[in-house]
């Protein structure tokens, strides 16, 4: 197929299934020069209108060819034949990404590749790394790397997402129907009032202004994106990796996050255990979800980021 400078509808193959992706080129785009491209991985549970949309156009404004998708599943993609949308498993998320890596690979004007990912899609890009070694250099904003210290800590709490993410498993074995949940307790219809008043969230108030029905980058303005999720999420989030492979990260890496995050030990943790050429950047001025879309944190993070992989 022929590209064009811009936004780029792209298919690509994973599991047997066509992935639908946005290539976001260079506004000085020529196939027959070669450039350093950039898999994205979104934050959960986004699709590739929310996160990707707004860093690809970024970072190809900084010379970037950047790849942005939706998982198997998920908004534009397909499930697998016999599953159900709306589900994000990490083994999977990590075996897309390297499908996404072979896909950049086809692709003759493409000379190098890095991996960029935002929040869970931190941990995603995090864990590709360790045995993708096509992925020369990675960078991970506001990332989930270290989740276990921040999802393990309270024991009854967790038990108990298990044990409804088990007996929403058994459930849609039994009935083969999908069972969806609200996995960070916000309901698609809810004001943000009625969130915030919830309790349920300790970051209630910039999660919702993202992804609520009113945010900039819920299901009003994202029509493929919901907060709904399949019920068993709690078997899959819970495992995982990226933290333990750490030290086994040969490729360089950034890591960009904010001091006063909720989400900041899942960074700094992870940071710990890295032995890697490896830097870190942390500010003071932004929260966990501004670098999802705030103009001047998304430029902070996104200088940052095209400065590191150019280096």
């Amino acid at each position: 197929m022929s590209f064009k400078p811009g936004t780029n509808p792209v298919t690509f193959k994973s599991f047997g299934l066509d992935l639908v992706g946005d290539l976001y080129l260079p506004e000085d785009f020529d196939p027959a020069k070669k450039y350093k491209a950039i898999v994205g991985a979104s934050p959960f549970p986004q699709v590739k209108d929310q996160i990707p949309a707004t860093y690809g156009p970024e970072m190809a404004a900084r010379g970037f060819i950047y790849l942005g998708f939706d998982y198997m599943g998920m908004g534009s993609s397909p499930a697998l034949p016999g599953e159900h949308m709306k589900s994000r498993y990490m083994f999977r998320l990590i075996e897309n990404t390297w499908d996404a890596v072979s896909y950049l690979g086809t692709l003759p004007f493409v000379e190098e590749i890095h991996g960029l990912g935002v929040c869970q899609g931190g941990s995603i890009i995090a864990s590709a790394a360790v045995t993708d070694h096509r992925i020369k250099k990675i960078a991970m904003v506001s990332g989930m790397m270290a989740a276990d210290p921040f999802q393990w800590t309270d024991r009854d709490m967790v038990n108990q997402q298990i044990a409804a993410a088990n007996a929403s498993m058994q459930k849609m074995y039994e009935t083969g129907e999908p069972d969806y949940v609200n996995t960070i307790g916000l309901d698609d219809s809810q004001s943000r009032e009625e969130f915030v008043g919830s309790g349920v969230n300790p970051m209630a108030e910039e999660t919702y202004d993202y992804y609520g029905r009113d945010g900039v980058k819920g299901p009003v303005a994202v029509p493929t994106f919901t907060n709904a999720h399949i019920g068993d999420q709690g078997m899959q989030s819970l495992i995982s990796i990226g933290e333990h492979y750490a030290d086994k990260i040969v490729q360089p890496s950034l890591t960009i996050y904010s001091k006063s995050a909720f989400t900041a030990i899942c960074s700094t943790a992870f940071v710990e255990k890295l032995t890697n050429e490896h830097k870190e950047l942390a500010f003071d001025e932004f929260s966990h979800v501004d670098f999802y879309y705030k103009p001047e944190a998304v430029k902070a993070s996104t200088d940052a980021v095209a400065e590191f992989f150019n280096a």
